[in-house]
């Protein structure tokens, strides 16, 4: 009915058995009774004696209600990677000792991020795939770069997550449906501007990127710049929606603010997003245009990271205008006056379709009547062109 355990085997197996029984009221000769186990040999298992057979595990699950695995599993053993720590991270690895990681791999490489960088909310929703190994326990690498992880999930979960880089924080939406058709594949995504995103993408630490930049010249979305960004006609482009970009200003509007004019007046503080984001360029389009110095404009150089931390910004009362999408002014309740309609496209490498084969199910869901949807319910998307392909070359 059971199995003698030797020395080396305990580590391999979690049991959970006393935990449960106790958890429901149970005695050892209760659960006796109703698995038609001895108690004796309950009491060696749970001890950790001796370890049960299919059937013997099977029964006491049975009189427990759970499912085996709720009583007996195996316990992870410890696996360490090296990876290289991402180059679109502002912290140093050196700088943190045993932080907790998430790992993407791109193509043959490991790439390696903390999970703080994806924001104070997110740090604590979202689990960490790994630690990271203090330098000196890792020892010397080639690379002041490459770093040790101590994983703490299956890497072959870890493989499956899809890294997309952008501004775009209905990705999150994306992974949940991913979830729902391959239980074990997620999205990761890093909110970086256009120009931060596209060059992650280029230095292989992501798999997709969105971009949003507006040609000033052609009024085209995206396809004149990363023509000029991106080598090659290997890349897919895939439009995920249409939406309008513009000034987002607290309700009521107290400034009376109209326009890019306005920026410059000396009551008036504005919140601007990092150089190479897309309402950046959008911005300094905008103030040549319009003839306004940008060391006129009060918070040029206030930084927000991504169009709801602006959003925030002006909701809470710290500054009182700064560009971003229609959908963050209508999350926090602001008022919003638009200056350009732009495409957000996802770009990525035509090789990850096949080395990473959950990125089609990814673009499938895009194109779903179901996701589209809800994204619809969430307002300031436009959906009518969503999943339209691009040619980056003719």
């Amino acid at each position: 009915m059971a199995t003698p355990v030797h020395p080396q085997a305990l580590p391999e197996v979690e049991n959970l058995l006393s935990a449960t029984r106790q958890a429901q009221g149970l005695s050892r000769a209760d659960l006796a009774s109703r698995s038609g186990i001895t108690r004796q040999a309950v009491h060696a298992i749970e001890t950790g004696q001796y370890l049960p057979t299919t059937a013997v595990a099977l029964q006491f699950a049975h009189a427990l209600g759970c499912r085996v695995e709720d009583l007996f599993r195996l316990v992870s053993k410890e696996e360490l990677i090296e990876g290289e720590w991402s180059a679109a991270s502002e912290v140093s690895p050196a700088f943190e000792p045993s932080s907790r990681v998430k790992v993407a791999r791109v193509g043959a490489r490991y790439i390696v991020r903390p999970v703080v960088d994806l924001g104070e909310v997110l740090n604590y929703a979202v689990p960490a795939d790994g630690l990271l190994v203090p330098s000196h326990q890792a020892g010397s690498t080639a690379s002041p770069r490459l770093v040790q992880v101590r994983l703490l999930r299956d890497r072959r979960v870890i493989e499956q997550e899809i890294a997309v880089a952008g501004c775009d924080p209905s990705v999150f939406l994306v992974g949940d449906y991913l979830r729902r058709h391959q239980d074990s594949c997620t999205v990761v995504g890093w909110n970086l501007g256009s120009t931060a995103a596209i060059e992650a993408l280029k230095r292989g630490e992501v798999h997709i990127a969105g971009v949003h930049v507006v040609d000033a010249l052609s009024g085209e979305s995206n396809l004149p710049y990363l023509r000029r960004h991106l080598k090659g006609n290997d890349y897919l482009v895939v439009t995920f929606a249409v939406w309008e970009e513009g000034l987002l200003v607290a309700a009521g509007n107290p400034k009376s603010i109209r326009g890019v004019d306005d920026l410059a007046r000396p009551d008036i503080r504005f919140v601007n997003r990092e150089e190479g984001a897309g309402t950046r360029l959008l911005l300094d389009q905008k103030l040549a245009a319009a003839g306004v110095v940008a060391g006129n404009v009060a918070g040029y150089d206030t930084i927000a990271r991504s169009h709801f931390q602006v959003a925030r910004s002006i909701a809470e009362g710290h500054v009182d205008v700064g560009l971003g999408v229609r959908a963050a002014a209508q999350l926090f309740g602001l008022q919003f006056f638009p200056l350009q309609t732009a495409r957000y496209d996802l770009v990525a490498p035509k090789s990850h379709l096949n080395d990473h084969p959950s990125i089609e199910i990814f673009l499938n869901i895009l194109v779903s009547r179901p996701f589209r949807t809800e994204i619809d319910a969430l307002g300031g998307y436009d959906m009518s062109q969503t999943g339209k392909v691009h040619a980056l070359r003719p």
